[in-house]
């Protein structure tokens, strides 16, 4: 599977959580071999968690599935710009490459406020922006729009 196949199933994530009233983040973390081993969406309502983040709730899943809490040789897909919890999270897991959808001009920590993984911390992911930009805002826009 390449990015954008990855962030469709991202994307079905995030439609699951704005059909719940959360909003519309989804996530998947895929191992070396391309495997989904993670899965996540936000779920900060239903939880009344404010780290029930979707990139939260996947590499907890990837973590239980490859036995280890380093996340080595795998991709993690959001189709949102991490804030600064989980680009900490990222960096803490050692996932090695970062794809996200949509730009966060108000929390996103990869370079729309800050860049966190510019920082010298001991552990840099690769980071490719903008896949299904466009997709992942509009659902954004989308559910926030019916929200006023």
């Amino acid at each position: 599977m390449d990015h954008e196949s990855y962030m469709r199933e991202a994307l079905e994530l995030a439609r699951q959580a704005a059909a719940e009233g959360e909003v519309p983040v989804g996530c998947v973390i895929a191992d070396a071999q391309g495997t989904i081993v993670g899965r996540g969406r936000n779920r900060r309502e239903k939880a009344s968690d404010a780290t029930a983040h979707a990139e939260i709730e996947a590499i907890r899943q990837a973590g239980e599935a490859l036995g280890s809490w380093r996340l080595d040789g795998c991709t993690l897909y959001v189709t949102l710009e991490p804030c600064p919890m989980c680009a900490g999270a990222i960096i803490n897991s050692r996932i090695p490459a970062l794809v996200y959808g949509a730009a966060d001009e108000i929390s996103g920590s990869c370079g729309s406020v800050i860049d966190l993984f510019f920082e010298r911390y001991g552990h840099h992911p690769t980071v490719y922006a903008g896949v299904l930009a466009e997709e992942s805002a509009e659902l954004l826009r989308s559910f926030f729009s019916a929200l006023r």
